[in-house]
Formats: structure tokens, C-alpha cells, sequence
């Protein structure tokens, strides 16, 4: 596959999935998620898709520091109904780091390794992105704010063309060119900006 390089210098994710060891699918139940996957889960990159990927990250070192986050062990909350603007994107990637899914998602074994109803659309308790550790009970929220990592000039006259249905060859990769160079600088320049990404730790 031709992904951008960048895809593999951005962070990667390392979990431990108890579900995942016990079911044989990994010896230790250790699982690195990297960009690309979750360009693969979308369909597409963008810095909604990179955004989401950062908060991942970010809320999970919060609650977990230097250990490995377990993947299922962490419900996810979200102020946004799901159809609303990018949130159900959003919880998409979330919903591949963490295992946490809606009401559809996996419902455990013997009463364990549940991973349904752990994602929560329209949580009129969370003002933004809410990761909630099962265990301990920690709770944190992350914040994006993509506008410090603005996108070249050129993008704009670009998308109009693209949009318009007027851009030829040259210009449509242009337009990729451009569209992705915003992403690597979110995903490789700004992963650790606290202007871009933001913590805030509530319980």
C-alpha cells in the first residue's frame, strides 16, 4: 500500500488486551495500534481522524503514565450526539484504541471483557473528549484545537477547484500534497503541544 511515510513516524499505541490474550489472537496480550490503522478504520486522513488519534494518546498516558492502558478498561464519553459534525468519527478511533463501543459492541464472557455500552454519544456531563478509567475511576477530558496548526495557503484555492469539479490532475495531487502535509505536522510537529491537545484531569 502507498501510505505517506509519515504515517509511520507518527506515535504509536501500545495496549494490553486482556480479551485479546485469553482468546489466543495475541501471546501476552500486548497490541501496537499505529496511524495507519485507524486511516484504514476511516478511510481517509485528515486531522479529525489525527486529531482523534492525539486525544487517544494523550487521555490514555494521563490515566495510565508510564503503564500500558488496557484496552477495555476505559469508557469513553462524548458531549456531541453521534451524527453531529465529526464526533462519530472521532469515536470511531476511539472505539479502536480503547475497545469501547456502543450498545452493538462486544458484550464479554461470563460477565467479563464487556465492551458494549463503554462509548457514549451526547453526555451532558463531558465538555469535551471524557476517558474514564473502570478500575480506578480516574477520569480525564482532552480538548483539540487544530486552528494553531494552520493549513498552507494554497489549500484553499485548491479545495474550491477540487470541490468545483474544475481541478485537473496535477492540481487534485497537489491537493493531497497539501491536505496530508497538515496532518504529519499535527501527528509529528504538535503531538505534545498542549495548545493543540489538552488535558484536564476531573476525577
Amino acid at each position: 500500500m502507498g501510505f505517506p511515510a509519515f504515517f509511520d513516524e507518527a506515535p504509536v499505541l501500545r495496549l494490553r488486551d486482556r480479551l485479546s490474550e485469553l482468546l489466543g489472537a495475541t501471546p501476552d496480550g500486548v497490541i501496537a495500534y499505529r496511524y495507519a490503522d485507524a486511516v484504514r478504520l476511516a478511510g481517509h486522513s485528515c486531522p479529525t481522524v489525527a486529531g482523534a488519534w492525539l486525544c487517544a494518546r494523550a487521555g490514555l498516558r494521563a490515566l495510565y503514565g508510564d503503564d500500558l492502558p488496557e484496552r477495555g478498561g476505559v469508557a469513553v464519553a462524548m458531549p456531541e450526539a453521534e451524527d453531529a459534525g465529526v464526533a462519530g468519527v472521532i469515536g470511531q478511533v476511539l472505539t479502536l484504541v480503547t475497545g469501547a463501543a456502543g450498545v452493538g459492541g462486544f458484550k464479554g464472557l461470563g460477565g467479563r471483557h464487556a465492551r458494549n455500552d463503554l462509548l457514549r454519544y451526547g453526555a451532558a456531563d463531558a465538555t469535551s473528549l471524557r476517558l474514564h478509567r473502570l478500575d480506578s475511576g480516574e477520569t480525564v477530558e482532552v480538548a483539540l484545537d487544530t486552528s494553531t496548526v494552520p493549513a498552507e495557503p494554497a489549500q484553499r484555492v485548491l479545495l474550491g477547484l477540487v470541490m468545483r469539479g474544475d481541478a485537473d490532475a496535477a492540481q487534485r495531487r497537489e491537493f493531497g500534497r497539501v491536505w496530508q502535509d497538515r496532518v504529519r505536522r499535527l501527528l509529528l510537529d504538535h503531538a505534545d503541544d498542549p495548545a493543540v491537545v489538552r488535558v484536564r484531569r476531573i476525577g
